[in-house]
């Protein structure tokens, strides 16, 4: 083999190591370039994993402050008619004791009155003897209208008159005045008990 033979073969083992070390380079940089993919994937997806989990958490919160605020609106709500429905009733508990005071001052229409609650009472009592409460100021209605009174409960229940005594030691308070402003008052009516006080 002469210089030129060998020159030649060294030539050609020099091409093909270089060739197999390109080859192995390629492959070495496809390798590298697939881990690098998958990789970056798991990457991707680990951070999306996160994403969803951080907008799905904020999202509860959202929910959650909505719920209360909706809650807290509908209490406030409520509040608002617990208080209108309170302010009505007051005004008028207000227009009719001022409307009672009235009526007490009108003597045909209290009387009626007085004798038609004497008879819805004992009505309700059904006992036959009762002890009977008023106003000091109303003892003459009530006594003009006693008798009439028994005589209509008597009609309407099918029994006999019932008895019905007129407390003279304890009255109701009087009738609301400018006079006195404080303490208890009464606009009017009456209080019908069986005689030992349990049924009122």
């Amino acid at each position: 083999m002469d210089d030129a033979d060998v020159s030649n073969q060294i030539q050609q083992m020099v091409c093909f190591i270089c060739q197999e070390a390109e080859e192995k380079a390629n492959e070495i940089s496809l390798s590298a370039e697939e881990e690098f993919k998958i990789e970056k994937l798991q990457l991707v997806e680990v951070e999306k994993r996160k994403i969803r989990h951080e907008y799905e958490r904020k999202e509860k919160q959202v929910e959650i402050k909505k719920k209360i605020e909706y809650s807290m609106q509908l209490n406030s709500s409520r509040l608002k008619i617990l208080q209108a429905q309170d302010d009505l009733i007051n005004s008028m508990k207000e227009a009719v004791g001022k409307e009672l005071v009235h009526v007490s001052h009108n003597h045909h229409v209290y009387r009626k009155l007085m004798k038609e609650l004497i008879v819805q009472s004992l009505l309700r009592l059904r006992e036959s003897a009762v002890l009977l409460r008023c106003r000091k100021a109303d003892h003459g209605f009530i006594e003009s209208v006693l008798h009439l009174a028994k005589q209509e409960y008597a009609e309407k229940a099918n029994v006999h008159p019932p008895e019905i005594i007129v407390d003279h030691q304890v009255y109701l308070p009087p009738a609301p005045s400018h006079h006195h402003m404080t303490g208890p008052s009464c606009s009017g009516g009456l209080v019908l008990a069986s005689r030992d006080g349990k049924i009122v």
